[in-house]
């Protein structure tokens, strides 16, 4: 029997209908997918290919835009938005930005990974410090009002570079379900003096746990109870561990296998795993977001990671409704996850 579930972090509902199940082809889906490159334009050794670095995590012998780098962040050569853009605003019936912003390629790590299963430990340590470093760095730059964090592997996740490699885009306004989120946060805060994220976690692991898939330190990783996607995948903690650009090495180092393990989780139990990975951001400047709000933002929320696999087509209801069918239970998706032989 389907459910209709509130989702309080998004504040939409979510159909969960297991009668709608059903498992995409695999092999239709690999054999789909674009060949390796002669030359890959991110692997070590080729970073001629690539426009120059605007930050990089490299030993001490080693020089700007050649070998001996562990991450390494370039302008996206294919931008959607451009930071010498004139930052002005068009006001009138058509309003319009020029297209000014900050679009960066994180290239994850100097091996051809195709895959985060494939990483380290020390692979995921070294890219959240990376991102929490751009973070710190972009919020500097006082145009810039929001951050979007995002990685998409695979082709049935818009994957166009088989390389492991993320993309941050700045924007110098805040996207529409962005600043709702960030002004639920502060309501919820206001009204009861914690964190929404921090008691939605709370909830989860007071409850009969049915969700939870593994923990490392203060971390917890679970499938949300109005999930909207099959098999989607929350990481967070009910401490307050703040947002991205302040967590600490201790935190980053607790993270990162609790991170790599669901990801092998998931790729053991669909076999395919094409997903889009997010990470929660805060807000850049306060004169978008008002003093209240942004004083208290760091309080009111919580960093998270959201996983999305890519296994199920959503058609014109879900666009239409904004209202997504999840064909898999949470509660089944995390059992499954759970009892997956983690390799």
């Amino acid at each position: 029997m389907s459910e209709i579930r509130y989702d309080r972090l998004h504040d939409r509902d979510v159909i969960i209908a297991p009668e709608r199940i059903h498992r995409p082809s695999c092999e239709v889906r690999q054999s789909e997918r674009r060949s390796t490159p002669r030359v890959c334009p991110f692997c070590e050794g080729n970073e001629k290919l690539t426009p120059p670095e605007i930050f990089a995590l490299r030993s001490k012998e080693s020089f700007a835009n050649e070998s001996g780098w562990k991450t390494r962040v370039v302008p996206n050569l294919f931008k959607a938005v451009q930071i010498e853009t004139p930052h002005k605003h068009h006001y009138g019936f058509f309003e319009h930005w020029e297209g000014f912003g900050a679009h960066e390629i994180l290239i994850d790590t100097p091996q051809h990974y195709t895959s985060m299963t494939q990483w380290s430990e020390q692979n995921a340590i070294d890219w959240l410090s990376t991102l929490r470093g751009r973070v710190n760095d972009l919020r500097k730059d006082g145009r810039l009002a929001s951050l979007t964090i995002f990685k998409n592997e695979g082709v049935e996740a818009g994957g166009t570079q088989p390389h492991s490699h993320t993309q941050i885009i700045g924007l110098p306004l805040i996207p529409k379900s962005k600043k709702e989120e960030y002004s639920r946060l502060h309501q919820h805060y206001r009204h009861e003096q914690n964190s929404l994220i921090s008691l939605l976690v709370k909830e989860e692991l007071n409850a009969e746990q049915n969700r939870i898939i593994a923990s490392s330190g203060e971390f917890v990783a679970f499938c949300p109870y109005a999930s909207s996607h099959p098999f989607e995948i929350m990481i967070s903690s009910q401490k307050a561990l703040g947002e991205l650009n302040s967590l600490s090495d201790a935190s980053i180092k607790e993270l990162s296998p609790l991170l790599l393990d669901v990801l092998k989780r998931l790729k053991t139990q669909l076999n395919c795993l094409d997903f889009n990975l997010i990470l929660s951001t805060p807000p850049l400047q306060e004169s978008t977001l008002g003093h209240e709000l942004f004083e208290t933002f760091k309080d009111a929320s919580r960093f998270y990671i959201r996983i999305i696999p890519r296994i199920y087509k959503y058609g014109g209801f879900e666009h239409e409704s904004e209202i997504y069918i999840n064909p898999v239970a949470p509660e089944l998706a995390a059992k499954l996850l759970r009892e997956a032989y983690n390799v």
